[in-house]
């Protein structure tokens, strides 16, 4: 039979019913290992300087691959490319502005990439810094995210807990 794609609604062993093999140096993708994580609670932070977020709440964890107690990190534990997608919520208090945030992708303890919010308006007190990546990784790399928030003097810098808005993830995409 010649290469090309195979299209079928249903497929059935030769006696119509039961379990097919799949032989051997087929390669079946999947989307795993994923996992999604979230801050569990508040977390005010230094003015002006990188911070690890400590993500310590899981979603989901398909392969027991993300540290949610004390590295808080990714380890794939399989080569191969990822998505990795991360967010904080900032939120500066005591009536001072939000100068700078960023929030940045740490591969191996160094900046992988980093997004950054640099505001121009003088009133602007809280902000959502998204960031994403296609990583190729391999099984022993570790991946975190580090929030930055720089703010006019006094008040807080605070990392805001919430399912909705201050997030890591990551999963496998293709072989």
């Amino acid at each position: 039979m010649a290469d090309g794609i195979l299209k079928v609604g249903t497929i059935t062993n030769s006696a119509g019913s039961g379990n097919i093999a799949i032989g051997s140096g087929v390669t079946l993708l999947s989307n795993t290992p994923a996992f999604e994580a979230y801050l569990g609670s508040d977390t005010t932070i230094s003015d002006a300087t990188y911070t690890k977020v400590e993500f310590n709440t899981e979603v989901y964890d398909t392969d027991s691959t993300y540290d949610n107690s004390s590295n808080y990190r990714f380890t794939p534990a399989i080569a191969g490319k990822y998505y990795i997608y991360g967010n904080i919520l900032m939120e500066t208090t005591g009536g001072h502005e939000l100068d700078l945030g960023i929030t940045s992708i740490y591969k191996n303890g160094s900046a992988y990439r980093q997004t950054v919010f640099n505001p121009s308006s003088s009133s602007l007190f809280a902000a959502n810094i998204f960031i994403d990546a296609v990583m190729d990784l391999n099984a022993t790399d570790y991946i975190e995210i580090f929030a930055y928030i720089d703010r006019t003097s006094g008040g807080d810098r605070t990392i805001k807990a919430t399912t909705k808005s201050t997030y890591f993830g990551a999963y496998k995409i293709g072989a």
